[in-house]
């Protein structure tokens, strides 16, 4: 798998982060939906990666800058032909280690509180994240888990 920074033009990203927010809307009411669209991770706090077999894309993931230290975790994707294969691992592995060398103290994220989010929460459980109270804009929802690690 090559992780790579990603310029968003791609029509394979494109089409994986549309499915990321067609997803995302069938399982969370607007008010509780913070996955951005391709301009909102055009913005220059946010790097974005995306992870490839040749030609073929397995997954996404991006880190934005929150200042002081504290980075997000943000759009984390694997493509659903390549679900269950270490795609979202191996992308986690590479947002966390490039948040310790930009010297981040503290990675946290925002990701759904029902049933279908559970694999997600139960892989940032693995890789050291807490739950914790809503972080920088957001505000306490019963649609959304607030995690967060020291790093």
């Amino acid at each position: 798998m090559a992780i790579i920074i990603d310029d968003l033009t791609g029509p394979e990203v494109a089409e994986l982060l549309n499915e990321h927010l067609r997803s995302m809307s069938a399982q969370s009411p607007p008010e509780s939906m913070h996955a951005l669209d391709l301009e909102g991770l055009r913005r220059p706090e946010i790097t974005f990666w995306s992870a490839w077999d040749g030609k073929e894309l397995l997954g996404c993931g991006a880190l934005k800058d929150l200042g002081g230290g504290h980075g997000e975790l943000k759009s984390m994707r694997t493509a659903s032909a390549h679900l269950r294969k270490g795609v979202a691992r191996g992308i986690l592995t590479h947002i966390v280690a490039e948040a310790k060398r930009r010297g981040f103290t503290r990675l946290s994220l925002e990701t759904g509180s029902m049933a279908s989010f559970e694999p997600a929460r139960k892989l940032y459980e693995r890789f050291g994240f807490d739950y914790c109270a809503p972080f920088a804009d957001y505000e306490e929802d019963p649609n959304s888990a607030f995690m967060t690690r020291a790093l």
